[in-house]
């Protein structure tokens, strides 16, 4: 018997492809929705729900410290200095910007500026736009569902949706954390949401909404915020009830809303004369263009970054689709994607080819169609971002599977729904128990890795779902009371082994540039990978680093834990700070514009978050920009804004980039006095030889 999807608009059952049935045919005699549970169970549910993200995301939160310093740094710079909260500053002094837009740094900034600086208010911000995330894509799943026959269907259609992205291992980890990821998911999410909105009923202005939420993404983190773009066009050009010549008017003016948003703030850091500004950090030319389309646009895909440490073939991890599978990538965000892409392609199917041409042959949103469009939205989210993580031959992160996570819940949510309203059919049956049997494969090669607790409930979990399968696909005749209780089953052992590895996330503190989620700290295989490195999966070096460094580049292979010692030079995690040199470092401070100067930002992060006053990073990130030269450094030093020459960043000049911090580094070398202090040598710049 063909299941009836109700149109709750028209007030009656219709056939699957939203037309009326006529009497005698089967879906007009299909039984009538279940009774919808009250409204204050559907709200406690949900509630329930949010607070346990928010637990899971703001529990011992403090553990990580200031997690990233390099954006901590620029926290703190911004609220003491609106023009470095404006630009992005590293420092107060406004020497360099950090190398990205500024988007993330100005929440966080601001909740610094509220609340004085600490861990909480650094961190808090992120983990509330998770929160907010989970939300937003409970509620476009449940509208996506809402005409579909049964509000109960579509509530837990939504409430899996914000589990499956929370619990994501990736996702726990980054909204716990301070990178721009968070606000770029969150307006990936939001924009998501108002893209379908608009698509009900062709609105321009709601279109234009979700553009303008793309343009704050690019503020949050540049041109990845653009990768969600061909979805959101997807799925406006299949649900909008209109004309494709308004649909392209519509896009259009949405493309330039969302220009608009982000381009008044390109076009005053370019035109603004740049002895007015900060550097721009991760340039060579002192512009944010070129760092747009650069260093953090295409060379991101090609591997041209001039400055990097990148550009190796092999260097930032394995290329191809095996990354997001059978590295530590995998084991952070692949452990529902093989049945979400599953019943993706069974909802397709379920959905039929009526219903991509309803809306646009009768002018009328259908059930079908909204469902389609949130649909195409999701899965195409999902297909795109798994294609670009996964041929990246510049710089990789494993976290950056974060922006998988909202499309991973939205197309296992909405296709599975799909699936179980049309269990009478064997494509649902057979979809939901083949979802089942592969999930439950790859929880347990996934959990391999980590062996110990983590495989054990993978096993389990692994057994509750062959179960479950064998009951989707043969069990057929057996009362409804036990069919929920097999797709609720499966649904929590589905979410078993990610929400382990959550809550492993959760209870272990990040530092550092590159983190991971997880106890995993291999590939999948368990190798050592070809070049002998300890983090496996055909890396030479650690997993999205430079050959030879470890995850928190001091010689253990923890995920970026709170140890420090600054590894290639302060690079990757910064430096130790003694009591000696902190004491030196506060001594007369207000009497200068930095306090001190040093290669690396990571290095300059650790001086000035110990210190509380501003520290020069020679080079940015990497040491390798130009900035500041050595006349200008030369400059400073004559003027006395800096008092003291902090070594041991030996590095800078990579693939092509400025060797200016090597000739500053001799300079000071040349023309000052060494002195070492708690373990680290000191210049004092205001007594030459």
């Amino acid at each position: 018997m063909t299941t009836a999807i109700i149109d709750t608009d028209a007030g009656r059952p219709t056939a699957p492809d939203g037309t009326p049935p006529t009497s005698g045919t089967p879906a007009a005699t299909a039984g009538r929705p279940s009774r919808a549970f009250s409204p204050v169970v559907r709200r406690v549910s949900l509630a329930v729900t949010l607070l346990a993200v928010l637990a899971l995301y703001t529990w011992n939160l403090a553990a990580s410290g200031y997690a990233n310093s390099f954006y901590s740094a620029a926290v703190q710079a911004g609220a003491e200095s609106w023009k470095a909260f404006f630009y992005g500053s590293l420092d107060a002094g406004n020497s360099i910007t950090v190398d990205k837009t500024p988007g993330s740094l100005w929440l966080m900034a601001l909740s610094v500026r509220i609340f004085g600086l600490s861990s909480w208010s650094i961190l808090l911000p992120q983990a509330l736009l998770g929160v907010g995330s989970a939300w937003i894509l409970y509620g476009t799943v449940r509208r996506s569902l809402a005409r579909s026959g049964s509000p109960n269907r579509a509530h837990w259609a939504g409430i899996v949706a914000a589990l499956a992205f929370a619990l994501t291992p990736a996702a726990t980890l980054m909204f716990r954390f301070n990178n721009p990821d968070a606000l770029m998911v969150f307006c990936y999410v939001a924009a998501a949401a108002v893209t379908l909105r608009a698509a009900e009923t062709a609105s321009r202005k709601k279109l234009a909404l979700a553009g303008a939420l793309v343009g704050l993404g690019f503020l949050a983190k540049m041109l990845q915020a653009f990768v969600i773009l061909p979805s959101l066009v997807l799925a406006y050009a299949v649900a909008a009830p209109a004309s494709w010549r308004k649909k392209i008017v519509d896009l259009l003016i949405a493309f330039a809303a969302m220009v608009v948003t982000f381009g008044w703030w390109i076009a005053i850091v370019e035109l603004v004369p740049a002895s007015w500004r900060p550097y721009i950090g991760g340039s060579q030319t002192n512009s944010i263009l070129e760092l747009t389309f650069g260093y953090n646009g295409l060379g991101r895909l090609n591997g041209d970054e001039t400055g990097s440490v990148g550009n190796a073939s092999g260097r930032w991890g394995q290329i191809g689709i095996g990354r997001m599978f059978v590295t530590l990538s995998g084991e952070m965000v692949s452990w529902l994607i093989p049945a979400a892409l599953l019943l993706a392609v069974a909802g397709f199917v379920l959905l039929g080819r009526r219903g991509w041409g309803t809306t646009l042959r009768s002018g009328v949103e259908t059930a079908r169609t909204r469902t389609a469009g949130a649909l195409a939205l999701f899965a195409s989210w999902l297909v795109i971002n798994i294609a670009v993580f996964s041929y990246m031959a510049g710089i990789y992160h494993d976290y950056y599977t974060v922006a998988l996570a909202p499309a991973i819940g939205g197309t296992l949510a909405i296709g599975g729904a799909l699936a179980w309203t049309h269990r009478d059919t064997w494509v649902g049956r057979g979809s939901l128990a083949l979802a089942a049997v592969v999930s439950a494969a790859w929880g347990i090669a996934l959990a391999r890795v980590a062996g110990g607790v983590y495989l054990t409930t993978s096993i389990v979990a692994g057994a509750v779902l062959v179960a479950c399968a064998a009951l989707f696909l043969f069990g057929r005749g057996v009362g409804r009371t036990l069919q929920t209780l097999a797709i609720s089953a499966s649904i929590v052992a589905g979410l078993a082994g990610p929400a382990a590895y959550s809550l492993n996330t959760a209870a272990t503190p990040h530092t550092g540039s590159i983190v991971t989620a997880g106890p995993a700290r291999t590939g999948i295989s368990g190798s050592t990978g070809t070049g002998g490195g300890p983090n496996g999966g055909g890396r030479p070096g650690g997993q999205g680093q430079p050959p030879g460094q470890n995850q928190n580049g001091t010689g253990s292979s923890t995920r970026g834990s709170a140890t420090r010692g600054g590894g290639m030079g302060g690079l990757i995690n910064g430096a130790n700070v003694s009591s000696q040199l902190l004491t030196m470092l506060t001594t007369d401070a207000d009497g200068y514009t930095w306090v001190a100067a040093t290669t690396g930002a990571q290095n300059a992060a650790s001086y000035q978050l110990a210190s509380g006053s501003a520290v020069m990073a020679i080079g940015g990130f990497n040491g390798s920009d130009p900035s500041p030269t050595l006349e200008q450094f030369q400059a400073y030093v004559a003027a006395g804004r800096i008092h003291y020459f902090i070594g041991g960043g030996n590095f800078g000049g990579q693939n092509g980039g400025s060797n200016a911090a090597s000739q500053i580094a001799e300079w000071v070398a040349e023309n000052y006095t060494a002195t070492t202090v708690g373990g680290t040598t000191v210049y004092d710049l205001t007594a030459a030889k």
